[in-house]
């Protein structure tokens, strides 16, 4: 049968392809009778007897009336499967029994062992036409799909071989599996190889993707398989994982592109309950920032933490809907009993904080409300200083004044050697709460110290994925650049664990793994889609690309950016009850210097006096070293008198605007 006449065929309408099928059917009946009397009686004698043939008067309409009975009918034989066969033996057994009723009733001359021998002749044409057809639509559909091999042979592989099979997308091939006991197999009519045959497979049927099938893999496991796929040209795709799954809120058969977490994450450390517990357990907590990355996975797990009432401060209205509706719901399908309360205010205004904290009495405050878009901040000063300083001074000091138990500040390593107005503003919203702490006992200030997370707000891997569906170029600001990272839920728990540890005035800093170079983490990427990364120095003057080639631009590092992160100014790292928490001994500012240069910033903000900003920030004991000497604000003003950089003032904000 050629493409052509199959494609009318799998167009027609559904009772015209039940009215073909009962016009096989009739035909098939009326030849398996015929080769079943042929086969008994070893001649073609009893054709001329007309008797013979009053049989198939009686037997084909019966039996296309016991198979419509049975739903023969209404079956897609595109997902016709062997489930099928007793209900087709069914109904041949049937129209079989009366064909024999007839020959004993009526007396024709048709030998009584007929029947027998029609049953499997039937069962062998009705039933194969069947399977032959569906085969006959998968191998018609399979040359539209992506040829895909899957990884992992076990239950969820099996389960997955027979969604993929029913789905218009992938055509599995193979299967691939770790394990001796496995390799060599069948699975559903799919042979089960070594990983070692991966190129061989490719080569001998054309596959082009992969799909990783082992949900119950640690995230070590699937790091380790991955670091194999990459040398292979295949787009890796996975199934979500087990957590996932068991929680409900994935399906085995919703296929994604593999995620960051898989290339870069590692196996979680089991979390010590107590320290979850202290701060959380029965409290009023209230998560600055709630609407942010960090923020708002901190609101997610303080949430089935047990708080008494949760408050989320948030100063964009969207994000703070997104969040409320999500923890909401969350709580509702969870059937956890607890106050949400959502507050949109910034944490500038401290009338707003203070009137909180009162009204709500809280008794723990997570503080991650900050701009940490480094070159955003580069180009809006004024707002980053006013924000993430100032911003962290007015918390801190309505929670020591309202009597808020622990204050725990969200760092980051880019506070350690700043070169950058976001880093340094951040190493001073440390000195603020250190200096806060040796003030007073009544609230126990920490502040906790990580590099990237992955997936946040301004992270490259969003970007990466970006660029590599547009078929490139991937952009990276340098070579050598290096960066560390550990996920989101990760980073969050082991927040929520160290502020339990703090005694007052403690800088945590967690353990992020090793430092990952951003140029690898795009060739691993564009790899893992089953492309050939290419680097060149600049867009446009590498070597000619090829299909399936992504080429790995070099740009250059942005205003304030640094090569390399660190972690700790120092050396005085020491290990605490969780083996991947530290505590560092930081150099710190009395209080009182530190309030008259806070006090002397506040008015520089006001002002838009940048000059004295900069002034103020390298002067401070915090290692604040400049990328380059030209500040990018836009909106800067207090430029030298007479060097010809001031220009008109924005209506209403009264900072003039950087001219040429």
């Amino acid at each position: 049968m050629n493409h052509q006449a199959l494609s009318r065929l799998f167009k027609l309408r559904r009772w015209q392809k039940r009215m073909v099928q009962v016009l096989v059917d009739t035909g098939l009946i009326a030849f398996s009778f015929f080769l079943a009397m042929l086969l008994r009686l070893d001649g073609l004698a009893f054709m001329a007897d007309h008797r013979v043939w009053y049989a198939l008067l009686i037997l084909v309409p019966t039996s296309l009336i016991v198979f419509a009975r049975l739903g023969f009918y209404r079956i897609v034989i595109r997902f016709i499967g062997l489930r099928v066969l007793p209900t087709i033996l069914l109904g041949i057994v049937a129209s079989a029994s009366v064909l024999q009723l007839v020959i004993l009733l009526i007396g024709l001359p048709v030998p009584r062992s007929v029947p027998a021998i029609y049953v499997p002749i039937a069962l062998m044409h009705i039933g194969g036409a069947r399977f032959v057809l569906r085969a006959l639509f998968l191998s018609r559909e399979s040359r539209r799909k992506t040829r895909v091999v899957i990884y992992g042979a076990g239950e969820s592989g099996r389960q997955i071989l027979s969604s993929l099979r029913e789905g218009p997308e992938f055509a599995p091939v193979a299967f691939v599996d770790d394990s001796p006991l496995l390799q060599g197999t069948v699975v559903g009519a799919t042979h089960v190889y070594a990983p070692d045959k991966l190129p061989w497979i490719i080569k001998t049927f054309g596959a082009q993707s992969v799909l990783l099938a082992i949900p119950s893999a640690s995230m070590g496991q699937r790091a380790a398989i991955l670091r194999k796929l990459e040398a292979y040209p295949l787009h890796v795709r996975t199934i979500p994982g087990m957590a996932d799954l068991v929680s409900g809120r994935a399906r085995i058969n919703e296929i994604a592109d593999v995620s960051i977490e898989d290339l870069l994450g590692r196996d979680p450390v089991p979390p010590r309950q107590d320290l979850l517990d202290k701060d959380i357990r029965g409290r009023t907590v209230l998560v600055t920032g709630a609407g942010g990355s960090i923020g708002s996975e901190l609101c997610r797990q303080i949430l089935r933490l047990g708080p008494s009432r949760l408050l989320l401060l948030e100063i964009s209205e969207f994000a703070l809907y997104t969040i409320d509706l999500e923890l909401r719901q969350a709580a509702l399908r969870e059937g956890l009993s607890l106050d949400i309360v959502p507050l949109v205010g910034s944490v500038r205004d401290s009338r707003r904080i203070e009137a909180i904290l009162r009204r709500f009495r809280v008794e723990t405050v997570y503080h991650a409300a900050a701009y940490k878009h480094v070159p955003l901040v580069e180009q809006n000063i004024i707002e980053g200083v006013r924000n993430n300083i100032l911003g962290t001074l007015t918390v801190a000091r309505a929670a020591v004044e309202t009597g808020v138990r622990a204050f725990i500040l969200i760092s980051t390593d880019k506070a350690v050697r700043p070169t950058n107005v976001m880093g340094a503003s951040k190493r001073l919203a440390e000195l603020i709460c250190q200096g806060l702490a040796g003030e007073q006992q009544a609230t126990r200030f920490s502040m906790v110290r990580f590099g990237n997370v992955l997936g946040s707000s301004g992270s490259v891997i969003p970007l990466f994925r970006r660029q590599i569906a547009a078929g490139g170029p991937v952009t990276v600001t340098h070579p050598q650049i290096t960066r560390y990272f550990m996920t989101i839920p990760e980073a969050a728990q082991l927040v929520i664990q160290a502020g339990a540890m703090a005694r007052g005035g403690d800088v945590f800093v967690l353990d992020m793994g090793q430092p990952v170079r951003i140029a690898d983490l795009a060739a691993k990427m564009v790899r893992l889609s089953g492309l050939t990364p290419v680097m060149t120095g600049e867009q446009g003057q590498g070597q000619a690309l090829q299909s399936g080639d992504i080429e790995i631009v070099f740009t250059a590092l942005r205003p304030g950016e640094k090569l390399y992160e660190e972690l700790l100014i120092g050396d005085g790292a020491a290990p605490t009850r969780h083996p991947r928490i530290l505590t560092a001994m930081e150099e710190t500012v009395p209080w009182q210097a530190l309030s008259l240069v806070l006090g002397r910033l506040s008015a520089a903000c006001e002002t838009g006096d940048l000059p004295t900003i900069k002034a103020l920030l390298i002067d401070l004991p915090i290692r604040y070293s400049p990328a380059g000497e030209d500040f990018a604000d836009p909106t800067w003003s207090g430029a030298a008198e007479g060097d010809g950089r001031t220009g008109p003032s924005l209506p209403g904000y009264g900072e003039p605007i950087l001219a040429g």
